[in-house]
Order: structure tokens, then sequence, then C-alpha cells
């Protein structure tokens, strides 16, 4: 058995790449693909109609997530004053992202 090519898979998981790799992916941009957010719908509701609440809350967390980060970065992510639009849009949409998935996860029952 050889154990070379592991090796070589688990370096591409180290943390500089996998930063790296997200950066040239853009997720900010992926937000705007409609072959993504096709897949995403498609993944939803086939989580929904099997009942995998836990794969339909990982889907509903990447994709707000995605969609969050890229609306407030196109927004601009300066803070000069103690109330900011944009923080809280964040703040806020990530409370309610959060929320839902923790409704999902643990408070929703069959």
């Amino acid at each position: 058995m050889d154990l070379s090519r592991v090796w070589d898979v688990l370096k591409n998981l180290e943390t500089k790449q996998v930063i790296n790799t997200l950066q040239e992916w853009k997720i900010g941009d992926l937000i705007h693909n409609p072959w993504f957010l096709g897949g995403m719908v498609a993944l939803a509701l086939l989580a929904l109609f099997m009942r995998w609440r836990m794969f339909l809350a990982a889907i509903l967390a990447v994709t707000g997530f995605s969609w969050l980060l890229s609306y407030t970065m196109a927004r601009g992510t300066e803070v000069t004053e103690v109330y900011s639009d944009t923080l809280l849009i964040f703040v806020g949409g990530g409370v309610l992202l959060m929320a839902f998935v923790i409704y999902l996860l643990f408070i929703k029952s069959d």
C-alpha cells in the first residue's frame, strides 16, 4: 500500500492551501452564478423531500452566508461611526441565519 498518495492529498488540506483556493474561487461572485444557485436549490429540495435536516441546514447555512458576505462586501466594509447600516445588516442577517439553522437542527421535530 502506497501512502504517498494519501500524503499528497493531505498536503492540499493545509490552511494556506485552503485559503488560497477560496480566494481563487471568488466566493462573493459564486452567489451570482446561476449554476451554483440551481445546484443549491436542487440539493435543498432533495434534502427537504428526503428529510435530511442536517444536510438541509448545511446547504442553507453555506448559501445564506455566501449571499450575506457578498452583499456586505458589495456595500463596503468601512465602519465610520458606531451605527453602521452594513454592520447592522451583517450582524442581523448572521443572527437570523444561525437562528434558522439552530431551529432546523435542534428544535424542529418530525
